[in-house]
């Protein structure tokens, strides 16, 4: 039996969320990068994104709890969560990779959850604005409205983005970045006169 009407819409929703779900990071870096390819937006994002990603870890850090014996935080519990669904994209170099600098970011935040109130909310949302006008400073360059703007996942590829980029310049990834540059162009300098795009 074929669904139909408003079933077979419910059906083919779920169909999708599950494929987005369980998106490769090939599929995923390519569909990030199509967002990217202007040479001067990928740079502010190898400093816009490591901000976010401290600032995130700042204001993640408090409380601080016991589980087992062993102290957390909201942070290091959200960035379990985040390296369970990095490691499982298909690419393992890759998450080991992105896991690796979510890692050290989170825990030179880490700090900030020790200062008094005020300083913690003025170090880790000031972090978090700077972070983002950065970031929009970039899509300015690039005429295009961030990814993340239409899928929310972008949160988490970004860091894995700019981990990848930072490994494609060390010479590692060809065959990634030639199947990027395959699907999406290679970088470039858009001319700031001509027309953005959505």
């Amino acid at each position: 039996i074929t669904p139909t009407g408003p079933w077979r819409a419910l059906t083919c929703c779920h169909a999708a969320r599950r494929e987005t779900a369980m998106s490769t990071a090939t599929e995923l870096m390519v569909n990030y990068a199509a967002y990217h390819r202007d040479r001067r937006n990928i740079a502010t994002h190898f400093v816009g994104i490591p901000i976010i990603v401290f600032a995130v870890g700042g204001l993640l850090a408090r409380p601080e709890f016991e589980l087992g014996g062993w102290p957390f935080t909201p942070a290091s519990l959200a960035w379990a969560l985040a390296a369970m669904w990095y490691l499982t994209r298909g690419n393992l170099a890759l998450g080991v990779a992105t896991c690796m600098v979510n890692l050290i970011l989170v825990m030179a935040a880490a700090p900030l959850g020790q200062l008094s109130t005020a300083a913690w909310l003025v170090w880790s949302l000031g972090a978090f604005v700077v972070g983002w006008v950065i970031q929009f400073i970039g899509h300015y360059y690039e005429g295009r409205k961030p990814a993340l703007m239409d899928d929310l996942r972008g949160l988490l590829i970004g860091p894995m983005f700019v981990t990848g980029e930072a490994l494609f310049a060390l010479g590692w990834g060809k065959a990634l970045l030639a199947e990027i540059e395959a699907r999406v162009g290679p970088t470039h300098l858009r001319d700031l006169h001509a027309p953005a795009t959505r």
